[in-house]
């Protein structure tokens, strides 16, 4: 059997029992544990399935929780909220760029712009697009890298921030929860890097398509009166645009 073959039956076997364990496939299939394991991880970077400390669980259908599952979707909101951000820009700015699919989209306005910034990001798919710029500057953070995220988060990336000075950062957010006026995510090491990141900036901009008024992520990292505002594709219904002036956020 193919080794695509066994990962295709591996991700309907975890759709059928919600999770499996790895003795459990590498028994069924007559592999090695450690080749089931290397299954799982790409199947997990490939958005397929959620693995766990000695097996896979079944991804919820509304949990988008890895960068390869975002970045197909709500294309057209993340351009036009990415085109926001690009006007709030100046030569001569260094940047952050935090782990967000709308963050890819602006940097490929960024490298057609013209402007010359000084980019810092921990996105691996931020560093590619950016790559061969002629004018912005690139400066890549290292750490602990997670497939998930498809950038570097944690401590060792904590440490290397706090080496910084950022004129303005753009984070994702998996959602606000405007009733304890907090920004959330799905991730504990993402939260701690979020937070780092909000420590070195003196001005902080959350992308989110409007949806994500509404829905919250399992971690914090951010008290809503550390950010500047918020950039959404469209303006946003009046109760909620009321709620977030009273946090003093602006809103484009």
């Amino acid at each position: 059997m193919l080794p695509e073959e066994r990962q295709n039956m591996i991700v309907q076997l975890v759709n059928e029992h919600g999770a499996v364990s790895v003795k459990e496939l590498s028994a069924r299939f007559a592999v090695t544990d450690d080749s089931i394991r290397k299954d799982l991880a790409l199947l997990q970077k490939n958005g397929r399935l959620k693995k766990t400390y000695g097996g896979a669980l079944k991804i919820a259908p509304d949990e988008d929780h890895f960068v390869s599952q975002r970045k197909p979707k709500y294309r057209a909101e993340k351009q036009r909220i990415a085109k926001k951000a690009l006007k709030l820009l100046h030569d001569g700015e260094t940047i952050f760029l935090d782990i967000s699919t709308t963050n890819i989209e602006l940097a490929k306005l960024l490298k057609m712009s013209g402007l010359a910034l000084t980019v810092v990001t921990n996105m691996v798919d931020v560093m590619t697009t950016m790559a061969g710029d002629e004018h912005n500057r690139l400066i890549f953070i290292g750490g602990t890298f997670s497939e998930g995220c498809d950038g570097f988060v944690g401590a060792l990336t904590n440490r290397a921030l706090a080496q910084y000075h950022f004129d303005k950062a753009f984070l994702g957010v998996v959602g606000l929860d405007l009733a304890r006026q907090q920004a959330t995510t799905y991730t504990p090491e993402d939260a701690t890097t979020k937070e780092a990141i909000l420590a070195a900036s003196a001005e902080s901009w959350l992308l989110l398509e409007t949806r994500k008024l509404e829905k919250t992520g399992p971690y914090v990292f951010s008290d809503l009166h550390d950010v500047k505002g918020v950039l959404t594709e469209k303006a946003v219904e009046e109760a909620t645009a009321k709620k977030l002036e009273v946090l003093g956020l602006a809103v484009l």
